[in-house]
């Protein structure tokens, strides 16, 4: 597939449906892990422009910053520690209507309003987590989670 995204506008919904295909074919034949997760989150900020989108991947005893897109970002994060460590710990999805009410929020963006975390299962174990945060308040909601468990459903870690 050519590497350019059809971008649309539209409802939120009517956008993830117009995403995911397009990112099903990059990721379609393609064994790197690193790649997949580097288009995934460029196709995902380009189609959406949230702040930041990005993985992070479990080293150990700890998450570490892999391919994302948006400003810098912390580069490691404890188990359980905010929501990309809580989203670890306790395997599940993870929004954030408002960071700055989140028990242990890490603030590696003062731009960063609202968060949504998933994470990346495989062989029945948390391997990492995809994180996007938008500058906007209450910007997350199950849509926004229902469709990013189908695009995270689609790599192959």
């Amino acid at each position: 597939m050519a590497e350019d995204l059809l971008l649309i506008e539209g409802t939120k919904e009517e956008q993830y449906q117009a995403l995911l295909p397009q990112i099903e074919a990059l990721l379609k034949g393609e064994e790197d892990v690193v790649a997949n997760l580097a288009n995934v989150s460029a196709a995902l900020k380009q189609q959406f422009q949230w702040l930041w989108v990005g993985f992070y991947l479990v080293k150990k005893d700890e998450l570490v910053l892999g391919p994302f897109q948006g400003p810098v970002a912390c580069t490691r994060i404890k188990k359980g520690r905010g929501a990309c460590g809580a989203s670890w710990e306790k395997e599940a999805v993870i929004i954030v209507p408002d960071v700055e009410k989140f028990p242990g929020h890490i603030a590696c963006s003062s731009l960063s309003r609202s968060e949504i975390v998933l994470p990346l299962v495989f062989k029945g174990e948390v391997v990492g987590v995809l994180d996007v945060d938008s500058a906007d308040l209450n910007t997350f909601d199950a849509t926004d989670e229902y469709y990013l468990k189908q695009i995270v459903a689609l790599l192959q870690l």
